[in-house]
């Protein structure tokens, strides 16, 4: 068997090296994603004393609608539509189209507070008489200069806009909306889609 010559070996060892190298930035990058997505779970969850996460719940009209949250809290129930979004975000009621800028990038999403009606509207169709509030929630990545819309809030707002007393007092003040929200956990199911919706993510 001939020999490699040396610069062959060099040359193995740099794509070695190189491969490593890769999938060690792959396992980094998963693991950051991970460790955030943790942590917005168990703020999130904090202010609950049940919660269904990235479910279709039945809109009534033959379709289904995604819910990245529903919380069950001392205040009723709460839809969350999370946010991971990288820049300064310029939206308003009005707007169709609410504006992401960030590093010399721009792009737009829709207005996403007809969704956030529309998923409250999906809610309450099992849980009668019970209070039902939506929230559209962006992470920490994301800054709104010229003030929030209505039913928009920062990740850090959530948990001071719905605390969440001693866990008995709050068990006896939902104990009245346990019928509807067993009503609403059987007729949900797993959602395929992402939780976090992100723009210049990264």
């Amino acid at each position: 068997m001939n020999a490699l010559p040396p610069w062959g070996s060099a040359a193995i060892a740099l794509a070695v090296g190189i491969g490593i190298g890769l999938a060690l930035a792959v396992l980094w990058r998963w693991y950051l994603r991970h460790r955030r997505e943790r942590a917005l779970h168990e703020t999130v969850t904090s202010i609950a004393v049940d919660h269904l996460r990235n479910v279709l719940v039945p809109d009534g009209n033959g379709g289904d609608v995604h819910l990245d949250y529903v919380l069950l809290t001392a205040r009723g129930l709460v839809v969350l539509d999370i946010r991971d979004v990288r820049g300064n975000v310029f939206g308003s009621d009005q707007m169709k189209e609410w504006t992401v800028m960030a590093r010399g990038r721009r792009a737009t999403f829709v207005n996403p507070q007809s969704a956030l009606y529309d998923r409250i509207a999906a809610v309450r169709r099992y849980v009668d008489q019970a209070n039902v509030e939506g929230r559209i929630v962006f992470l920490r990545r994301a800054a709104f200069p010229k003030g929030l819309p209505r039913h928009t809030i920062g990740i850090d707002s959530l948990v001071s806009e719905f605390p969440l007393p001693d866990r008995d007092a709050a068990e006896r003040s939902v104990a009245r909306l346990r019928e509807g929200w067993e009503r609403l956990r059987a007729a949900v199911r797993p959602s395929p889609l992402a939780n976090a919706r992100g723009i210049f993510d990264g």
